[in-house]
């Protein structure tokens, strides 16, 4: 059975009665994520905030919106875009994901770089609690700083605490312009060279993305600005091709789109997500497969295996398995050991979930 409240209080007001009679719940947006996280143990009732889809209290001249979790990243960025601003997360699945699942799990694309990710950009929301309580924190201005900011234990917590039903978010202008420089290479030496160059120069694009495909290396650097920036860039990476328009948009879309289209394409494989500092990136792009990706200036690299049975012979260090196929999550481990946090996260939990009825073996598959 799948529950969709059309507001926040019938939401808060359905988990309270699921949790009275200790269901177990599986929250839910479009479930473009579904192959993300640990596998969800099977729920006695499914809970979708995508009827919460409105835009709430848009305030363009403060540079605020409020929307509903379950408004789409594509929807919203078109309302935005009528003047001129966006949120710049950049998420895959982003023609379907909600705000609250994006949010939820904490996804961002390759404008990271210069934006940061969800933690940056939401500065208020409001969930559902399992005892039927709507909790406000944060709120419409950018800097909020009155006491714990309990909405960001929501970020990132793929539903395992609360229910996310509006979330309030900081907008940046849309750039007059932006133009991306492409340069193509056969070593991976040379390619985290000229990424260097740039990442000491003082130039600050807002994203630099290296794209492995059978061991050949397309370095893509995106800025934005005013004619007289762009200029410049033009001018310091000049030996580099230029695209704008139409064909700039496709080659970032297919950036951020690679993994739901190599998880359409591979039924069975997996996406592995590594973190590690700016000077590690070569030699982690060196350990991946033949098809891989990093966010060159933030140090997050993405390895994409066709099969889950190439994952056991793979010496990354501290890595996620990000995505993987129902049976393989159900029996491997796909995070790294936990650390000595991982004590107060079980103490958060149970304050919010004693029973472990929301999302149950989503998060870290231990809680």
């Amino acid at each position: 059975m799948t529950l969709v409240p059309g507001s926040p209080e019938e939401l808060a007001q359905w988990l309270a009665e699921a949790a009275s009679r200790h269901q177990r719940i599986h929250l839910c947006g479009n479930s473009t994520k579904e192959r993300m996280g640990g596998p969800i143990s099977p729920s006695d009732v499914s809970v979708s905030t995508t009827a919460l889809n409105k835009v709430l209290q848009y305030e363009p001249r403060d540079l605020t919106v409020s929307v509903g979790a379950g408004i789409t990243y594509c929807e919203l960025s078109r309302v935005l875009a009528q003047h001129r601003q966006m949120i710049p997360l950049d998420p895959p699945f982003s023609d379907r994901a909600t705000m609250g699942g994006i949010v939820a799990a904490n996804t961002s694309g390759p404008r990271r770089r210069l934006y940061g990710s969800a933690r940056d950009m939401v500065i208020g929301m409001t969930f559902a609690t399992l005892e039927g309580k709507l909790v406000r924190t944060g709120g419409m201005v950018v800097k909020n700083v009155a006491g714990l900011d309990m909405g960001k234990l929501m970020i990132g917590s793929f539903g395992t605490l609360a229910a996310i039903a509006t979330l309030n978010f900081r907008l940046y202008p849309r750039p007059d312009a932006t133009r991306t420089f492409v340069l193509e290479f056969d070593k991976l030496a040379d390619v985290i060279a000229v990424r260097d160059l740039v990442l000491k120069s003082r130039l600050q694009p807002a994203a630099i993305d290296i794209v492995k495909s059978s061991n050949r290396y397309q370095l893509a650097i995106q800025a934005g600005g005013s004619p007289a920036v762009l200029d410049r860039y033009s001018r310091e990476l000049f030996r580099m091709r230029v695209l704008e328009g139409a064909e700039e948009e496709a080659l970032w879309g297919g950036i951020r789109e690679a993994t739901p289209k190599f998880l359409r394409d591979h039924k069975n494989g997996a996406v592995v997500r590594v973190s590690c500092v700016l000077s590690e990136v070569g030699r982690m792009l060196a350990s991946l497969p033949a098809h891989a990706s990093a966010r060159a200036g933030s140090g997050v690299c993405y390895g994409y295996f066709e099969q889950t049975g190439d994952l056991r012979h793979q010496p990354f260090g501290t890595s996620v398995v990000e995505f993987a196929p129902q049976n393989f999550r159900e029996t491997a481990e796909l995070w790294p050991q936990p650390g000595n946090d991982f004590a107060m996260m079980k103490k958060i939990k149970e304050m919010f979930d004693p029973e472990g009825l929301l999302n149950r073996g989503r998060l870290y598959g231990r809680i």
